[in-house]
């Protein structure tokens, strides 16, 4: 227990020496104090007060886990995603804002689609299954993960959310039975010896990465996933800033039709797709 007194600024100054930005700081301090991401005006009305000794020794607990590399959604057990609010940990990936992207093209294409059929590959957190289902209640969506834990989270968000989903354990589409009038996924998608993989030390290394070229989940997704669309169907995949150009071609080369690829906010080819041929 720590005795000293201190106020809400000094314990966000104490915050920010160890490298945290400020509103990583403000954030933690609220959920310290059990308090919503959205009061930090709070905050700034009682800078001044003093903290409660509890809140204080919470919030330097969480703040140097912070400052050792711990992701912040993990630390607070929170992630937004698409208007949701998501439980994470690390039994699964964090959402990213960029995988909105993969949910905007998905509910773009169902626009006057009656009732679709769709399949999330590799759900993890069940966070586009959710925002799908969330968007589109109509729909009928499969979600599929090959780790026991990662469903276990998924089905605690959807109980959360009170949104209908069908779980499944498996390894991609193996063991799935029927077609789809959409397959979406956001797979591992980074190579074995990328440089960047330190910095995500924390996330589950299966949900990372695929390979020496970071593109093995992908080739086995596009490879299996025309048995399973109905004709018309669209397979949309996630991938890295830099594997649009090699992964358009795979599409095309399992028979995929109007191949293409959607930016993110930042302007890159997050996204790629293509169309199972209409019979006839």
């Amino acid at each position: 227990m720590n005795d000293a007194v201190s106020t809400v600024q000094q314990a966000l100054q104490a915050a920010r020496a160890l490298g945290l930005d400020r509103l990583e700081a403000q954030h933690l301090l609220l959920h310290a104090l059990g308090k919503s991401p959205a009061e930090r005006a709070w905050l700034l009305a009682h800078d001044v007060d003093a903290l409660p000794a509890d809140a204080h020794d919470r919030f330097t607990t969480l703040y140097t886990r912070r400052a050792s590399g711990e992701p912040l959604a993990y630390i607070t057990g929170r992630q937004a995603f698409y208007g949701l609010d998501l439980h994470v940990d690390p039994r699964v990936l964090i959402p990213r804002p960029d995988t909105e992207t993969l949910v905007d093209w998905a509910l773009a294409l169902m626009t006057g689609m009656a009732a679709p059929r769709v399949l999330d590959l590799g759900t993890g957190s069940g966070a586009i299954a959710l925002a799908i289902r969330h968007q589109r209640p109509d729909a009928t969506v499969t979600a599929v993960d090959a780790s026991h834990d990662a469903l276990a989270v998924a089905r605690a968000n959807a109980t959360q959310l009170g949104l209908t989903i069908d779980f499944r354990h498996g390894h991609w589409l193996d063991g799935v039975e029927g077609n789809f009038d959409l397959i979406v996924s956001n797979p591992p998608y980074i190579a074995n010896g990328d440089v960047h993989l330190p910095g995500l030390a924390h996330e589950p290394r299966s949900a990372l990465t695929s390979g020496t070229d970071g593109l093995d989940d992908l080739r086995e997704i596009v490879s299996a996933a025309p048995s399973h669309l109905s004709p018309g169907g669209w397979l949309l995949l996630e991938h890295g800033w830099d594997q649009a150009a090699a992964v358009r071609p795979l599409l095309a080369g399992h028979g995929f039709t109007e191949v293409t690829s959607r930016k993110d906010l930042a302007g890159i080819e997050r996204c790629s797709g293509g169309k199972r041929p209409v019979l006839g």
